[in-house]
This record gives structure tokens, sequence and C-alpha cells, in this order.
């Protein structure tokens, strides 16, 4: 009989964990780590000389070779580079094993070749990482070996962010001493910091490699760039939590157990709406430690597909006409002592500090509205947001009927004195038990959704980086904390000042609240009657980064210098125009070099097929008009593949930045459409067996 698996007895194994230091490392060396982890400062020298010899020694116990500086760039994925553990052999030729704290501490990865939007020049190549130590160190087990990856940031010679974790770990900082602020006005001594917590649930689609590998689209844009619908699609609705087949089954298991060997919390998992669409959901985690498992669990979602021969999808829209993949990210706010501080209890209308941490909120969104509309942007996510699968590109607040009653009464009377109670379901089946529900309902059309004790920011995409949205929103929110407890520190009667100004937040910034249908036209204008912004693309989000309003916020915080806004505004624009330009080449490539000549080739068998049985007296009016439907799409196909060309080529030939970046939005974007749309007519009617790449059939039902 074979041994039953046990999650416990795996769980964390890849991982430095807490406990494994503490077993390890001395007493006095462990109280300074964990000082440092808990308070902020630098391990002394001497100290990470100690647990750098700790972590290397476990490392080469389990097999690792290399170790690494694991962080994240402004390409939106990790990177990594690997240093042996070998040093000198001693004079008798054994081999010895170092790692210094140094090391440990910082590496000097070559800075010059990751975007950095102008903050660094080719010739100024000096690049630092610097050890996170708030966010546990792992073993990477691949082709290449173990490999003992250090989380860390990463940042120039001159000391500018040149990745994501950076900025996040500032606003993480600024977020805390702010809401420190708000809770010790309502008694809390006990708190030492406010800790932002992320869960960020990852959908994903997953196709057959063999498939995947005859689609170039698929390979070098992420999506599919041309192909017509399935006969059936998601709108029986009977893929969303079906039964997962075996081949998917089995790619989950593993998936889950590589997650938990490093210590990743996989919780959830199941069918998602779209056919060969699926989801992982993690528990809840602090930001940065979110952020970093959100980029294991992208890698080894991909890793492991490739052992199960599929491919695993991340972009936001890999097939058109049916759901694309978004990346919720559950975003909420506790202090080290256990008080959530978005947790409403039984009694919101009662709950004064709930109630101002949630006007705080109401007017961070509604004041940077646009800002948290950029932080969700990439170029995927453009087929996305909008459409009725995927919250607007409006940035809204659903609080629910209990919240927006009791907002209602504070606007209103300026006191609450009710709230709505959930009640009682009942379910009519006499075996069945009476439910107890919830006060309010969901509202998946929202971007920014109340849900009980967090708000979950449904916009983001598939593939990006979840640090960019908790950066934002940890700095927006600081910002209104902060203004908050200026003004209420200063206040004579406090409960008079806080109760005004709740009733003066919820005034102002109501029109940010939104519980009904996202998806409706009716909303669209009701946004713009309101004044809300409706930012429809990537590229028309950029340059809010660098509004007066934003430098302001982020300065004052020191999450982002001017300069590195800048060129983070400049980073976005290239790698939009960069994206477009590959797939418009794509789409050139398998028009001119697959899809025309085997469109030729069959109208070729059907003019044969038109003689032949012309010759034999037969009536050819079928054959006839298929061949010319054929032929009239083919010289649409070929008009617009020209067209295409043209565009393309001048687009690339402009200098880059903003300019050419809206030029790929407003001309070559179009031009692929109008490439696409009599090809995928002619996938319609021409016979399969000629079409050269796989079908949206092929692909979605076949895994």
């Amino acid at each position: 009989m074979s041994e039953v698996f046990n999650v416990e007895k795996i769980f964390a194994k890849n991982v430095f964990t807490l406990g494994k230091m503490k077993e390890r490392l001395p007493k006095n060396v462990f109280k300074e780590v964990k000082k440092v982890m808990d308070q902020g400062g630098e391990l002394s020298l001497a100290a990470a000389d100690v647990v750098a010899k700790a972590m290397k020694d476990w490392a080469v116990e389990n097999g690792a070779t290399h170790y690494t500086h694991w962080f994240q760039p402004l390409t939106g994925i990790t990177a990594e580079k690997h240093d042996s553990f070998v040093a000198h052999p001693d004079e008798e030729g054994r081999m010895l094993m170092e790692f210094s704290g140094k090391e440990l501490i910082k590496g000097e990865p070559d800075a010059s070749s990751f975007p950095s939007g102008g903050l660094r020049s080719t010739f100024e190549a000096r690049g630092y990482t610097a050890w996170d130590i708030t966010s546990p160190a792992f073993l990477k087990e691949a082709a290449t070996g173990v490999i003992l990856c250090i989380p860390t940031a990463f940042c120039s010679y001159k000391g500018e962010a040149l990745d994501k974790k950076t900025p996040l770990l500032r606003s993480m900082e600024a977020v805390s001493e702010q809401a420190l602020r708000i809770v010790r006005l309502f008694g809390n001594t006990e708190a030492k910091r406010v800790v932002a917590s992320v869960g960020a649930e990852q959908e994903y689609f997953l196709v057959d490699k063999d498939k995947y590998l005859d689609r170039p689209d698929l390979i070098f844009a992420g999506r599919t760039l041309f192909g017509a619908p399935a006969p059936k699609g998601q709108e029986l609705e009977d893929h969303y939590f079906g039964v997962i087949r075996e081949r998917i089954g089995a790619y989950m298991k593993d998936l889950n157990e590589e997650l938990w060997k490093l210590g990743v919390t996989a919780k959830t998992q199941h069918n998602e709406v779209a056919p060969a669409q699926h989801e992982l959901a993690p528990v809840y985690e602090t930001a940065n430690i979110a952020v970093d498992h959100n980029q294991i669990v992208m890698e080894t979602m991909k890793r492991v597909a490739v052992h199960h021969d599929l491919r695993c999808l991340l972009h936001e829209k890999p097939f058109a006409g049916v759901n694309g993949s978004g990346k919720h990210n559950n975003w909420s706010l506790g202090t080290d002592n256990g008080v959530n501080l978005l947790d409403p209890g039984d009694t919101p209308n009662e709950n004064i500090q709930f109630l101002l941490v949630l006007a705080c909120i109401l007017k961070a969104v509604d004041t940077h509205a646009d800002l948290l509309r950029q932080s969700a942007s990439d170029v995927g996510n453009d087929h996305r947001l909008g459409a009725n699968e995927a919250p607007p590109a409006i940035i809204s607040i659903f609080l629910g009927e209990q919240l927006e009653d009791v907002v209602k009464q504070l606007v209103e009377t300026g006191i609450a004195e009710t709230c709505k109670e959930g009640g009682v379901l009942k379910t009519g089946v006499s075996s069945l038990p009476d439910l107890v529900k919830d006060a309010t309902d969901r509202n998946r059309t929202s971007p920014f959704a109340f849900t009980g004790n967090k708000f979950e920011f449904r916009m983001v995409g598939s593939a990006d980086s979840i640090a960019s949205p908790n950066t934002t929103l940890n700095a927006i929110v600081a910002e209104v904390f902060c203004e908050a407890a200026d003004i209420l520190e200063k206040a004579d009667d406090f409960d008079l000042a806080v109760h005004d100004l709740i009733k003066e937040y919820m005034n102002k910034h109501q029109r940010i609240i939104f519980n009904g249908d996202g998806y409706s036209e009716e909303w669209v204008k009701e946004a713009e009657r309101r004044g809300l912004p409706n930012i429809k693309s990537m590229v028309e989000a950029v340059d809010t980064l660098t509004t007066d309003k934003s430098v302001k916020l982020f300065e004052k915080f020191g999450i982002f210098t001017k300069a590195e806004l800048e060129s983070r505004e400049e980073v976005l624009y290239e790698t939009y125009a960069k994206t477009i330009n590959i797939e418009a080449l794509t789409m050139i490539d398998m028009a001119s070099k697959q899809i025309i000549p085997a469109v030729m080739k069959y109208t070729k068998s059907l003019a044969d097929t038109v003689i032949a049985v012309k010759e034999a007296g037969a009536d050819v009016s079928v054959q006839s008009e298929l061949l010319g439907s054929i032929s009239k799409k083919l010289v649409e196909m070929k008009t617009a593949l020209v067209k295409l060309e043209e565009i393309e080529e001048q687009a690339s030939a402009m200098p880059e930045g903003k300019e050419q970046a809206f030029f790929y939005k407003d001309q070559v974007v179009g031009a692929m459409e109008a490439l696409r749309a009599p090809a995928d007519e002619l996938e319609r009617l021409v016979d399969k067996e000629i079409w050269p790449i796989p079908t949206y059939a092929d692909l979605i039902f076949e895994v």
C-alpha cells in the first residue's frame, strides 16, 4: 500500500523558515534577526555571517550548489543570476563551500540591460540587490539543479528603485506608520506596526503542448491573434466549478505539491468560466511575501505544465470571445496584535474606528481613481477590462447594502442609528439547515468591492505583478490616514472631531460608491455624470503617474521620486509599443507564411473541382459560390496584410515614447483587427484538414 500523502510533512520543506532559523542560529543572532524583521534596521555583519552560514549549510544539505539574489525588475517577471558556493580548494585539494554575510546582504547584477526608463545609461551598469529579510529564502528545484533563492530589492548605483519590490516595501512602511497614528487615537498602545495583507487569486488557461507549438501567436504573443469561435463556448456555463478533468487534476495535484514545498499556501482550485480556464487562490499573507509568492505561483504553473505536456497561458485574453483571466487582489490592513482595521464587527454603525478607516479609503480611492486604474494597466488587460466578464475601466467601490445604508444615514443625518442584518436563509427543505446570511450580497462587476473584512481589487490582470496595485493602494490610503491623523491629533473634542471627519469624507466622496451592475451602459453614463474618470486603455493611463497630484503623493512618503515615476512612465510606453509591435509582426508572419498559402492551396483544389464537375456535366453552383466567397475574403485579407505591413513599418520607425505608443494603439491595433476579421471568416470556410493552425475547438476543448 502506498504511503498516504501528508501536506504537513512537505509544507515549506524548501523554505528557510523562521522555525529553521530558530533551530540553526544562536539565540542572540536569532533575536537580532527577529528584531530587524519586526522593527526594521540592519543586521550587524557578524550576525549576517552567522545567518549566511546557517542558510548555506541548510541549502547544501538539501542539494543546493548555487545561490541567487532573486529580484523583480520592471519587466514584471523575476530575474536571477546564479553563483555557486564553490570557493578555492584547500591545500589538500578539497572543495570548500562558502557563503558570507556580505554575499547574503548585497549582490551586484548588471543593471544596464533591464528596463530603467532613462535612469541608467548602457555604460552605467552597476546595480545592487539588497536582501529582503522579511521574505524567506527558498530552494528552487529545476533542471539547473537546486538553487538557493534570496528575495531581494534591486536599485541603481545612485539608489533609484529599478524594481517592483523597493517601492512596495516603502509603501508598506508608509501605510504602517500612518495607520498606527489612527489606531493610537482609538487607544491601541500595544500595536507596533500595521501590516498590509494580500491574497492574490490567480486565473490561468491550460492548452496541449503540441497544439501550442503549432501556434506562433501563442508562442510569441501569449494570445491567439487569429481564431474563429468554436461551435460551443462558455454559454452553457457548464465549465465553471465543473468536474476537473483527469489530465488537469494531475497537473493541479503536482502544482499544489510544488507550491506547498515552497511555502505557498495554495488553498482553492477550480474550473473557471471559460473552457480550459482554471483558478488557484492562496491564503492571505503580508503584502511583500504575497507578491513574491504570486511570482513563484506563475513560474511554477508554467514549469509544472511542461511536465504534463501542457502549456500554461497567463495572458489576460488568450482567446477572443471567451472570458479572459484576472488576478483578484484581496487587500486588508491589520495590526501586529491581531486587529483587522477593515472588520466592521456585528454593528458597523457603532464601530467608529472602522467607519473612519472606511471613510479614509473612500476618499483615497475617489481622489486617486486614475492612479489606481493605472496600477492595474497592462497591454493584455486592455482586451479584458470593460468587457462583460471583468470590471469596467471605471473605478468605483461596492460596499453592499448594509454599509451603503450606514453611509447614507451618516451623510443625510449625521448619525447611523440602525444597521441592516443579514437574516436567515430558509431553503424550504426540512432536512437542510437554515443558513445565517451575510449582511450583503457580492458584486462581481465591481472593480473594488468590500467583501466582509477586506477589499477585493478585481481589475488586476492575470499576467501582471501585484506589486504595483498594492504599492498604490498602500500609498493612497497612507495619504488620507496622515491627513486624518493630523486633524484628529489636534482636536480638543476627539469624539466630535472624528464624527465630523467621517461625515465630511463620506459626504464629499460618496460618488465613488456604486452597488449596481458595473457592466451596464447605464453605469457608464452615470459615472460620467458623477465625474468619475473612464480611462479605457493602458497608454491613456500612463501619464497619471506623473501628475502633480501623484508626484506629491509618492514623494511625501518617499515611495517614488519624480525621476523614478518618469522612468516608469517611459518604460510603460516602450513596453506597450514593443508588445504591439511583436503582435503585429507575428500576425504578418502567420498571414504571409501560413494562412494565405493554405487558403491559396484550397482555392486551387476548389477550382480544379469546379472544372472537373463542370466537365462531368453536373451543377457546379455550390463549388463556384464557395470558391467565390473564399477568393473574395482572400483578397480582403491580402489587402489588410499590406496595410498592416505599411503601418507597422511606419510605427517601428518612430522614436520611442508616448507618441509612438499612441500610434500603435490608434493605428496599428486597428490594422491588426482588420487583418484578423477576414482570416477568421476564412477559417469557417476552409477545409479543416487544410487550415494550418489549431482552431479554438482544438485548443480549449482537447486538453
